[in-house]
């Protein structure tokens, strides 16, 4: 009987030993550094979120996971495109990407893309925090990775080097370098402008040229970039689409860190989501809008649209959101749609 007693009680022991040592041999297998790749470097917002996510992880994680940040997506050569199959097949550990990029991958992403779908922030931020999120969140988990918050690269505003941009007239003719997406091109071409697809490394030589009239892209990356030198002397801001940025972990990565670390990289994620939003938004919510006067501080026109302004791009635009709303998926866009007509307004 006492053996019997004695040989439960060892088992018992070495049962708790083993189940204390998990979260060690779990450790045992972590890497040294795990590889995060961002499109925009440190001296944009996105990378800045980069930063904040990496420091909050290495800081809370007691340094058992580091990070190391891969701007320039060069871990792919540089080819944005291919970032998303990169994450998913362990070329990338982890990565914030634009939902532009991804778009070819996971076609419910182009919902973002839709042309004057998001009249403001408000909405912005009805979608991504409503249904419509936690849809897009399943989707991209069914496309293998592990999607844990929202980042933004922020509202694409239209420059060029010929006129002030008021009405879809105004765009006749003109050469707009835009990503390489069938939605953008849908968009320019419904606009009646020339819409032509360049990396962003030829597309700043060929402004500079004149090659291009323009382009589109978020005021921080026109200010970062110093577009104000390579004649781009207009600027419309017309909210005609957000890029909103989404953090992911590869899934092979994901499973190897314990239960208690997954839930600290999660929650830095949303935390540095949140610090980064603020960052990509500043000195466009201020009443004041502050940016907007250091652009034009530059000899930069710019031009704020009036709703009924807007309004002229929205309608001719509309065929383009039609022709969409199938791939994307209607319940999605509907569900964005609800999102929208029900939020605060600012």
């Amino acid at each position: 009987m006492k053996l019997r007693t004695f040989l439960a009680s060892a088992v018992a022991a070495a049962a708790a030993l083993a189940f204390s040592a998990a979260p060690a041999l779990a450790q045992g297998n972590y890497k040294s550094e795990y590889r995060m790749s961002l499109v925009l470097g440190t001296a944009f917002p996105w990378g800045k979120g980069g930063e904040i996510w990496a420091g909050k992880v290495r800081e809370r994680t007691q340094g058992r996971i580091n990070i190391k940040l891969y701007p320039g997506v060069s871990l792919i050569q540089g080819d944005q495109t291919r970032e998303f199959s990169a994450l998913r097949q362990g070329v990338i550990d982890m990565a914030i990407g634009s939902t532009i990029n991804w778009s070819p991958q996971v076609k419910q992403l182009n919902l973002f893309s839709l042309p004057f779908f998001f009249p403001d922030y408000a909405a912005v931020d009805a979608v991504t925090q409503g249904e419509a999120g936690k849809t897009i969140f399943q989707t991209l988990d069914k496309a293998g990775v592990v999607p844990l918050a929202w980042g933004e690269n922020g509202y694409r505003e239209i420059s060029n080097s010929k006129r002030p941009i008021k009405t879809p007239a105004d765009l006749k003719g003109m050469k707009i370098r835009v990503v390489g997406s069938p939605l953008f091109l849908d968009t320019f071409t419904a606009l009646g402008a020339n819409p032509t697809q360049m990396s962003w490394a030829d597309a700043q030589p060929a402004m500079a040229s004149g090659a291009v009239d323009g382009q589109e892209n978020p005021l921080s990356v026109y200010m970062a970039a110093k577009l104000y030198t390579v004649a781009q002397k207009y600027v419309t801001l017309w909210n005609y689409m957000n890029d909103p940025l989404i953090f992911v972990v590869n899934k092979d990565i994901w499973n190897s860190w314990t239960p208690a670390d997954r839930e600290i990289v999660k929650q830095a994620a949303i935390d540095a989501g949140k610090e980064q939003i603020a960052i990509a938004r500043k000195g466009l919510v201020e009443a004041d809008k502050p940016l907007l006067k250091e652009i034009a501080s530059h000899g930069v026109t710019v031009t704020q649209l009036s709703p009924e302004e807007r309004q002229a791009f929205v309608q001719a635009t509309r065929p383009v959101v039609d022709k969409w709303k199938g791939a994307i998926g209607a319940d999605l866009v509907g569900a964005a749609e609800k999102a929208i007509a029900a939020r605060k307004k600012p």
